[in-house]
């Protein structure tokens, strides 16, 4: 992918974020999409290209009237719209569409036309995890954790710290679902979830919705707002099961994405402002720092507890709140890209001053899947 080829011109969440139980699923996604053409000033007959998650591209182009010349239907979990961010870049380069909308809406809290999640029996998971009394994301999450703890000496109060941190970014956010301060002592003293990790360090159930739209950059300046330039990206998997993950320790395919976008963007770390790293769970942006390459893991912990993530520290992480305390879903990476954009825009509620680079990173289904874009402001 050719860096600054391809920009989002459109950016916009559902119009409620949070509890919205008088509208389904579907209903999300429309919302959140004509939120976006709206920011972008287009109409639904200037989309050409289509992309979702947990509804399919079909029953997307047919509730909103769309005839797409491209669509993809990638579904990874949380990481599969930063996937069909690249994806749609690469198809606006190919010459196969010119103008790509990206939805997304989940009714994860009021369950309002959410199918419910299956685990097949003859499925990986079905056959050698399950079985065995994971009962889905609160159970398999923390799997790793304590491996990952011991091997690298971070204690339970550091891990504590990554939600009081993104809790006082949410206190910057007034779309966010908590903003009131909690300590660590909150924290630590929340009911126990499955340790180490307790309700606090858990995400948000929420519904909401959330929609891009991208067009070549030379388009791009036509539009009213400012535009967002995809610097690189990359995207890797693993495995289905976290029992098989090559090293608890370390997610492969969030080391192999993020490698592949900074390279591809051709940044080094220290070029970054900004940093968005998929947090479901506490424990995740401390992988996300080792992992994309800021700092070796055993220093992550005490990085995020000197506040060097926080408002006013040296590489702001998170800054809406996160899904621990902004909003989640189920999918959450949707709402990780829009924070980028809007740090990009210089239109965020806690915006970093002068930041031109952010990265953002997806995870999906545990560990998995894994996605991350760099995003830029200056051709």
């Amino acid at each position: 992918m050719k860096r600054n080829a391809v920009a989002i011109v459109g950016a916009a969440e559902t119009t409620r974020l949070g509890v919205v139980p008088e509208m389904s699923q579907i209903q999300l996604h429309a919302d959140a999409a004509f939120n976006a053409l709206a920011d972008a000033g287009l109409k639904l007959q200037d989309i050409d290209g289509l992309a979702c998650a947990n509804e399919t591209p079909v029953q997307i182009a047919q509730y909103l009237g769309l005839a797409p010349n491209w669509v993809d239907g990638t579904a990874v979990g949380g990481c599969s719209f930063m996937m069909h961010v690249r994806h749609a870049a690469a198809a606006i380069e190919a010459g196969l569409c010119t103008t790509v909308l990206i939805t997304h809406g989940e009714s994860g809290r009021s369950k309002i036309g959410k199918p419910p999640i299956v685990i097949r029996p003859d499925s990986l998971n079905g056959q050698f995890e399950q079985p065995y009394g994971v009962m889905g994301p609160p159970t398999l999450f923390p799997i790793p954790v304590l491996r990952y703890m011991k091997t690298y000496g971070i204690t339970d109060e550091q891990l504590a710290m990554v939600s009081v941190v993104q809790r006082e970014w949410a206190a910057l956010n007034p779309r966010a679902t908590f903003k009131d301060a909690i300590t660590v002592d909150d924290v630590l003293n929340s009911r126990m979830i499955n340790y180490p990790l307790r309700l606090l360090q858990c995400c948000l159930v929420t519904d909401g919705g959330g929609a891009l739209i991208l067009t070549s950059a030379e388009r791009a300046r036509d539009f009213p707002q400012r535009p967002v330039y995809i610097l690189g990206a990359g995207e890797s998997v693993e495995s289905p099961m976290v029992s098989q993950m090559q090293s608890f320790g370390s997610a492969r395919a969030w080391r192999q994405s993020a490698a592949n976008a900074f390279q591809e963007a051709g940044i080094k770390h220290a070029d970054v402002d900004h940093l968005m790293i998929y947090d479901a769970f506490a424990h995740l942006p401390l992988y996300g720092l080792g992992d994309l390459g800021f700092m070796p893991h055993e220093a992550a912990g005490e990085f995020i507890a000197a506040r060097h993530t926080a408002p006013g520290g040296r590489l702001p992480l998170n800054t809406n709140g996160g899904g621990l305390s902004y909003m989640h879903p189920g999918l959450y990476g949707m709402y990780a890209l829009q924070e980028s954009v809007r740090q990009m825009r210089g239109t965020a509620p806690a915006q970093v001053p002068g930041a031109e680079i952010s990265v953002c990173h997806g995870n999906g289904s545990i560990f998995a899947a894994a996605a991350t874009i760099v995003f830029g402001n200056c051709v």
